[in-house]
């Protein structure tokens, strides 16, 4: 187990009106899985997975992540959590224009003070984790959709996390893009990585080790263990 949330919620206050998010919530991520967070916009899936990324604080209940409370951790714990344990990959692959792949890829070692060579070690490992050494001195625009999100991959697992967070890492690629990225986090998992993705794509559940559906803030479990996975040629 990497995450775990136990009755956890999450709502807002808009003016006079009290906004629920997320109802309450128990689930566990492990270790070694593709969690599959399915659900349409406004459902509270990004909710829920910005509950895991410790980006915000749980209305009600606990939650655990690498073993430690985040209810009772302050902003810089977080911050520090999150550098050190947590890989984001996003829709927009939200790479630096200015910067090569290569580049891109090693600002969260520069964040983390890491020294020269060490960094370039890790970010050329990363690099080769997702098979984009050879585009590693272009600049995003260069890139194509699916390349530029496996840039965005090999900096999410350049501090080798223990959980990675995707929300919506497909919905900008093309069907063969689609393919690639998702077998990449896929084997990634197999590899013992924690990996959650969000999505509204019901074509991503073959990928995927369990599926839970969020749906007006409710979460329910609709598929588990997927020993037969075969991803497409």
């Amino acid at each position: 187990m990497i995450a775990k949330l136990e009755g956890v919620s999450k709502e807002y206050i808009v003016g006079d009106q009290r906004l629920i998010a997320l109802q309450e919530t128990t689930l566990q991520v492990n270790k070694g899985e593709l969690l599959l967070i399915i659900g349409p916009s406004g459902s509270g899936k990004t909710t829920l997975i910005s509950l895991l990324g410790c980006v915000i604080y749980p209305s009600t209940g606990k939650l655990w992540v690498d073993n430690q409370l985040i209810n009772e951790m302050n902003e810089n714990q977080l911050a520090r959590l999150r550098l050190n344990t947590i890989g984001f990959v996003f829709q927009n692959f939200n790479l630096l224009a200015p910067l090569t792949g290569e580049q891109n890829v090693m600002i969260p070692l520069q964040l983390k003070g890491e020294d020269r060579q060490t960094a370039r070690e890790k970010v050329i490992h990363a690099l080769e984790m997702v098979n984009m050494m050879d585009r590693r001195k272009s600049l995003p625009k260069q890139l194509s959709g699916g390349q530029q999100q496996r840039i965005a991959i090999a900096r999410a697992l350049v501090t080798d996390p223990k959980l990675i967070l995707c929300d919506e890492p497909t919905a900008s690629l093309d069907k063969d893009s689609m393919v690639v990225v998702m077998k990449e986090l896929r084997q990634l998992a197999d590899n013992g990585k924690s990996v959650a993705v969000v999505t509204h794509d019901p074509r991503l559940e073959e990928y995927a080790h369990r599926v839970i559906e969020v749906n007006n803030g409710i979460v329910t479990e609709t598929q588990s263990s997927n020993a037969f996975f075969s991803p497409k040629k």
